[in-house]
């Protein structure tokens, strides 16, 4: 859930910072609140509504593939992956949750190599991957303009970049007051880019800004959701009442982009239209 924006100012750069040192302190919470809609069958399962890659088929065929998960937490994506025979790599920026991701892993048995750094600066070759993907992971809480452009550098012609986070509609009406969605607007679509939310910090860019930057690190955009949650579906993530407001407008997207030119590595800036 979006925590209460603040209107402190931060340094550049310091959000990386400001996430690590709140997802050390708080993973065992999220552990265990959330362990069972991530865990078991639910771990190959996409956002706030845990829908199934089985049902979404956003990855493709993962037999044999290489792919890196952004953001893995305790990894137990990566780990369904391995076992369905992908070569997976699991990447977090937090030793507490990869502490749970190397447990996870030794007591499922599979090769899963698990990787601690900052996603706006992967320490991977180019072109060594063919999926990369992240499920409320690093996409959120990193930089967009750096993380985009490093995920098209490792990944290999044809690769595939697919991740779920929130829709730019969910920061342009939520409620700084409740803490919660409004059916008002809040803030400038326009503007969005770092929305400070606590303790934490999150990115967002425009639908127009997020094409341009694909667009510009070689990436086409293939397909983009906005889950609907059935109104008898339940989530560890979101209350009662933003769940009736997420039946009327898009609180998360899942976008799938596809590698097909050279990255440039250029840092895209925002642009809007007056």
């Amino acid at each position: 859930m979006p925590r209460k924006p603040t209107s402190k100012p931060r340094k550049q750069g310091s959000h990386v910072r400001t996430n690590r040192r709140f997802w050390e302190a708080g993973s065992d919470e999220y552990d265990q609140r959330h362990r069972k809609s991530i865990g078991g069958d639910r771990a190959a399962a996409w956002g706030l509504w845990r829908i199934p890659e089985s049902s979404l088929r956003l990855l493709g065929p993962i037999r044999g593939k290489s792919i890196l998960e952004l953001g893995c937490g305790a990894a137990r994506w990566s780990i369904w992956l391995a076992r369905s025979g992908a070569r997976s790599v699991g990447f977090d920026a937090t030793r507490s949750q990869l502490d749970k991701a190397r447990r996870l892993v030794s007591t499922e048995h599979v090769r899963l190599p698990l990787l601690q750094g900052n996603a706006e600066r992967l320490p991977l070759q180019d072109a060594t991957f063919d999926t990369v993907f992240c499920d409320w992971g690093a996409m959120t809480f990193c930089d967009p303009t750096k993380t985009v452009p490093e995920c098209a550098r490792v990944l290999r012609p044809d690769g595939r970049l697919v991740f779920s986070t929130a829709s730019p509609i969910r920061y342009v009406a939520f409620d700084q007051r409740r803490d919660g969605q409004t059916r008002r607007l809040e803030r400038s679509y326009f503007d969005l880019h770092q929305v400070q939310l606590g303790e934490t910090v999150e990115f967002q860019l425009p639908y127009g800004a997020w094409i341009e930057l694909f667009s510009r690190s070689g990436l086409a955009v293939e397909r983009l959701l906005e889950t609907r949650p059935d109104p008898a579906w339940r989530s560890t993530y979101v209350d009662r009442r933003d769940r009736r407001w997420a039946r009327d407008w898009p609180m998360e997207a899942i976008w799938s982009v596809r590698k097909t030119t050279r990255s440039i590595g250029a840092r895209v800036g925002r642009s809007t239209t007056r």
